[in-house]
C-alpha cells in the first residue's frame, strides 16, 4: 500500500511538473556582442575563424539573413531595448552624453518585469551610467559590467554590481559568462530575461594566450589574432551557457537570441559586403541574427526578410504572451509569424529599414545616411545619393542612381521625413539628475571649450583632459538638482611638480569656490596586456583628490563651470572628473 502511495505521489508531481512547465511563460537569452561583424562566424564563411558553438545555435533556430542594426554601439543598443529608432529615444552617438538614452523610454527589462519575469544584464550597458539611466534605474534587477562604450582592461578588472564598485578575477567574457549562469540558476523556477552584452571584440585587443596563439599559428598578424581569439572566446562561453540550459532542463522553455550590434571593427573578412563599422553600407549594418526555442521555432530555417533591431522588442511581446505596457510608438513589427514557417518566401510588405550613424557632431546631421528594403540599399553621403540594387549588386559597386533619377529622389524624400519626424524632439546633453546619491561627473561628458584637449583625443570612456594652459578655458556640466542641499565637490587630477601653484575656481549659479593646486600627484597606468596598441586612452591606476569645497545647490537645472584663474607653469592639471556628494539639506 505504502509503495502504491509512495508511486502515486510521484505520478503527481511529474503532471504537475509537466503542467507547470506548459503554463510558464518562456525565459529569454539575449545575447548580444560588440564589434563582432557578419563575416566573423565560421556559419557565414569565415574560412579561418572557427565558431562551431554559435554556429550549432543558428542550425537549431531561425537565422535571418537580411537583419540590420546601427552601424555604432549606443544606437543600436537604444533600438534593442526599447523598439524604437535610436534618434527618437534620444541617443545621438556613442560618448559626451549622446550615448544617454531618455529615462522615460520604456525597455525590454521594464516590459518583462512588469510582467513577472527576474531580469538581469551582465556586460555592456552603453545608454546613461548616471541615475536615473543605469539598468537598475531601466528595470533590470541585477547588473553586472559597465555602462560606459569601452572598457579598457579585461583581465582581473573593476566593474560595477548594481550601484557599486567590484574587482572581478578572470577575463571578462569568462566572468560575465559566469555571472548570467548563476543568475539564470538563481531564477530558473520562475520566468526570467537574461541580457548578457558581451564588450569582445570590440578593442582594446586583448584575449588569454590560448586564444591568441591558435590564430597567430595559424599564420594572422597579432590584431587580426586577437580579433577572431576574443570571437573564440565567446563562442565557448555561449556553449558553456548553452550546456547549462540543458542540463538543468531549461532548454525546451528559453528563447536564445544571438547577435551583434554593428559591423566588424577592423577591415577583415565580411562576406562580399562593403563597409565596415561606422558605415552606412551593407558591411556596416547588416548582421547575424540567430533565434531558437526548441519546439516552436523551426529548425535550420533561412529567412531572408528585412528585418532589424527595433524588431525584438514587438517579436519577443508577441512570443512570451506578455501583457504590453504603455510605451512611446514602436517603430518595431514583430517577425514571430515568420519563425515555424519555411514556406514564406516573398516579402511581408515592401519595407524600409533606416540607418543613420553620427560621430558625437551635433546637431544630428543627414550626412551619412541611408536605409534598405527589399530590394535596394539607398545612401546619402557626403551631400551626395547612391543607390544599389542588392539582389543583383550585393557588394554596392555600381551605383544605381543614374539609371533611376526618380527613384532615387523619392527615397531621398522618404528619408528625409523620416530624420525629421524621428529627430523632432531630440535634445543634446540632456542635464545629468543630480540627487542624494551624489554624481561623478567624468571630463569626457563635459562640455569643453575649444583650447582643451582630451588625452586619446575623441572623449570616449576613462579619457581625461590633458592640455589646460589658458584662463579663457572652460569645462561645464549641465545638471538637474532633484535634492536641493549642500553638496560637497572634489576633483580627480595628476599634477607635475613644475605645475603646482595654479588656483580653479568651481562655480554652481551663483556660488563659487576657489582652490589651489598644493600638492603634484603623480601614477602609473594599470598594466594593459594589449596585443596592438589601442586607439582609447590608458587607464590610470589612481588619481589625487583635490577638495574644492562645499557650495549649495538649488532645485532645478543649474550649470557646474571649472575653470582655471592663474596657472603656473605649463598645465594647470591632467583633469579627471569632478566628485559631487550630498553633504546636508541646509
Amino acid at each position: 500500500m505504502v509503495k502504491k502511495i509512495s508511486y502515486l505521489f510521484i505520478l503527481l508531481c511529474i503532471a504537475y511538473q509537466v503542467a507547470f512547465s506548459q503554463g510558464k511563460k518562456p525565459n529569454v537569452v539575449l545575447i548580444l556582442t560588440d564589434d563582432q561583424g557578419w563575416g566573423d562566424l565560421s556559419l557565414h564563411g569565415n574560412p579561418v575563424l572557427e565558431t562551431k558553438n554559435l554556429d550549432n545555435l543558428a542550425h537549431q533556430g531561425a537565422q535571418f539573413n537580411n537583419f540590420y542594426v546601427s552601424p555604432l554601439c549606443a544606437p543600436s543598443r537604444a533600438s534593442i531595448l526599447t523598439g524604437r529608432y535610436h534618434l527618437a529615444t534620444g541617443v545621438v552617438s556613442v560618448s559626451n552624453g549622446l550615448e544617454i538614452m531618455d529615462t522615460n523610454e520604456i525597455t525590454l527589462a521594464e516590459l518583462f518585469k512588469a510582467n513577472g519575469y527576474s531580469t538581469g544584464i551582465f556586460g555592456k550597458w552603453h545608454n546613461g551610467q548616471h541615475f536615473p539611466n543605469r539598468p537598475i534605474d531601466q528595470g533590470f534587477d541585477e547588473f553586472l559590467g559597465f555602462t560606459a562604450g569601452h572598457w579598457s582592461n579585461y583581465f582581473d578588472t573593476d566593474l560595477t554590481r548594481n550601484d557599486k564598485t567590484i574587482k572581478t578575477k578572470g577575463f571578462i567574457t569568462d566572468v560575465l559568462t559566469d555571472e548570467a549562469i548563476k543568475f539564470i540558476g538563481k531564477n530558473s523556477e520562475e520566468p526570467f530575461f537574461c541580457y548578457l552584452p558581451y564588450n569582445a571584440p570590440h578593442s582594446p585587443f586583448q584575449v588569454p594566450d590560448k586564444y591568441f596563439n591558435k590564430y597567430k599559428n595559424k599564420g594572422l598578424d597579432d590584431e587580426l589574432a586577437a580579433v577572431y581569439g576574443m570571437v573564440e572566446n565567446v563562442d565557448d562561453n555561449v556553449g558553456r551557457l548553452l550546456n547549462y540550459l540543458k542540463t538543468n532542463n531549461l532548454e525546451e522553455n528559453t528563447i536564445v537570441i544571438f547577435m551583434t550590434d554593428n559591423g566588424p571593427n577592423t577591415v577583415r573578412y565580411n562576406g562580399v559586403m562593403r563597409g565596415i563599422k561606422g558605415s552606412v553600407h551593407e558591411g556596416g549594418v547588416r548582421v547575424p541574427f540567430f533565434i531558437k526555442w526548441p519546439g516552436e521555432i523551426a529548425e535550420n530555417l533561412i529567412n531572408e526578410e528585412v528585418v532589424g533591431h527595433i524588431d525584438i522588442y514587438p517579436t519577443l511581446l508577441e512570443l512570451c504572451g506578455l501583457n504590453p505596457v504603455k510605451t512611446k510608438p514602436l517603430d518595431g513589427i514583430s517577425f514571430a509569424d515568420l519563425l515555424n514557417d519555411k514556406s514564406v518566401k516573398k516579402p511581408r510588405l515592401d519595407r524600409k529599414m533606416f540607418t543613420n550613424v553620427n560621430f558625437m557632431q551635433v546637431p544630428a546631421t543627414l550626412n551619412a545616411v541611408g536605409f534598405r528594403n527589399n530590394e535596394y540599399r539607398y545612401v546619402y553621403e557626403k551631400n551626395q545619393s547612391q543607390l544599389y540594387r542588392l539582389n543583383k549588386d550585393s557588394s554596392e559597386k555600381n551605383d544605381f542612381l543614374k539609371q533611376n533619377p526618380q527613384l532615387s529622389a523619392e527615397f531621398e524624400n522618404d528619408y528625409k521625413q523620416w530624420f525629421a519626424n524621428v529627430s523632432a524632439n531630440l535634445s543634446y546633453y540632456s542635464p545629468i539628475i543630480l540627487s542624494k546619491l551624489g554624481v561623478q561627473l567624468p571630463a569626457y561628458e563635459a562640455i569643453l571649450t575649444e583650447g582643451l584637449k582630451y588625452k586619446e583625443g575623441h572623449g570616449w570612456a576613462h579619457d581625461y583632459v590633458t592640455k589646460w594652459n589658458s584662463t579663457k578655458d572652460s569645462m561645464v556640466w549641465e545638471i538637474d538638482c532633484i535634492n536641493p542641499g549642500k553638496y560637497k565637490l572634489e576633483l580627480e587630477y595628476l599634477c607635475s611638480k613644475k605645475n603646482v601653484g595654479s588656483t580653479i575656481l568651481a562655480s554652481v549659479g551663483n556660488e563659487s569656490k576657489p582652490v589651489k593646486v598644493t600638492k603634484a600627484f603623480s601614477s602609473a597606468m594599470i598594466p594593459s596586456p594589449d596585443r596592438v596598441p589601442r586607439k582609447e586612452a590608458y587607464e590610470i591606476k589612481k588619481w589625487g583628490k583635490l577638495q574644492v569645497g562645499e557650495v549649495f545647490i538649488p532645485k532645478g537645472k543649474s550649470t557646474i563651470t571649472i575653470k582655471a584663474t592663474d596657472i603656473k607653469g605649463d598645465n594647470v592639471m591632467e583633469f579627471n572628473q569632478l566628485n559631487v556628494c550630498f553633504s546636508s539639506k541646509n
